[in-house]
């Protein structure tokens, strides 16, 4: 029996059949005779109305082809593409393998994962001068990662020093995030574990802590690749409103640069949970980034002896 559906008969057209009406309509012959086939599903129960004008058969087409558009995945230039390896290139030899060298710095027995943590008091020194080191160690990744790209090194370097005094941080916390862990809201990196508390207990105000992890869960349920993560933290460098940047419409254009490659890399994926606006996301956590850097700042300032201890810090964020 024929579907009942509309049918995209021109009205203007008056259909006729040349055979008095008498035609099989199957499966096999039903383009035969389009008289004889409308008049089928009419009998079958399709209302007139239903049937679209050419206008309207030509809008849905146009909607149908944008629809198919946008499921094809988006393909990279190759000067994309080379850009995307160089970040990955400079992110793997100075950011991404950083975490397990935590240990290095002393950390306190309480940190390491399979130590029992006791309801005592966690000694305030050790642990913050651990955390001083961990955090000046991180940014002095990250100035090795933004002297291996390239176009950054091919600014100015007052305006390289405005950059990196604007980014540092955020490009810190952009690499964390893949050491977040959703099911204990903890840092894990290497056999170092982090906990809110001991952000607490190194002097840190809860509120801010709070406002921290839930940044970090945010963007660690979107499930970002690699390639991601850095494009991110490229997006974050090339901000051309950094104070004292003196070439803002050059930095302006690395960072549309930056940008339309994110975009066009999250196109050419597969559906992921949580995809949806992937890109317009990314672009409201990095401006929630900004708040935290700016908090974060404040937070550094106000912990006694903390300064004196990351003195490269304190100059980032002055």
């Amino acid at each position: 029996r024929p579907r009942k559906s509309r049918r995209t008969v021109n009205k203007s057209i008056g259909l006729t059949c040349p055979f008095a009406g008498s035609c099989k309509v199957n499966k096999a012959q039903r383009r035969h005779c389009p008289a004889c086939r409308l008049q089928k599903c009419l009998d079958a129960g399709m209302k007139k109305e239903m049937i679209l004008s050419a206008e309207a058969l030509a809008a849905r087409r146009a909607k149908q082809a944008q629809r198919r558009a946008r499921q094809v995945p988006a393909q990279l230039s190759k000067e994309q593409e080379e850009l995307v390896r160089t970040l990955l290139g400079a992110h793997s030899r100075h950011v991404g393998t950083m975490f397990n060298q935590f240990v290095q710095f002393s950390p306190p027995a309480h940190l390491f994962i399979h130590h029992q943590r006791l309801p005592i008091p966690v000694p305030e020194l050790p642990l913050l001068t651990h955390f001083a080191e961990v955090n000046t160690f991180m940014v002095q990744q990250v100035i090795k990662f933004t002297k291996d790209v390239p176009l950054f090194r091919s600014l100015p370097m007052e305006d390289q020093i405005s950059l990196l005094k604007g980014a540092a941080v955020e490009i810190c916390h952009i690499a964390l995030n893949t050491t977040f862990c959703l099911q204990t809201q903890n840092f894990l990196c290497g056999p170092l574990c982090y906990t809110l508390e001991d952000g607490v207990h190194a002097g840190f105000q809860e509120d801010f802590l709070e406002l921290l992890f839930r940044f970090h869960g945010t963007l660690r349920r979107l499930q970002l690749q690699e390639p991601e993560y850095v494009l991110m933290a490229a997006m974050a460098l090339f901000s051309p409103d950094r104070p004292g940047v003196t070439r803002r419409e050059e930095i302006d254009h690395l960072q549309e640069v930056m940008a339309l490659t994110l975009q066009s890399y999250i196109k050419g994926q597969p559906p992921r949970p949580g995809d949806r606006f992937l890109y317009a996301k990314l672009l409201g956590l990095l401006a929630e980034l900004r708040s935290i850097n700016n908090a974060y700042g404040y937070q550094i300032q106000h912990i006694q002896g903390l300064s004196a201890m990351m003195p490269l810090l304190q100059e980032i964020c002055s």
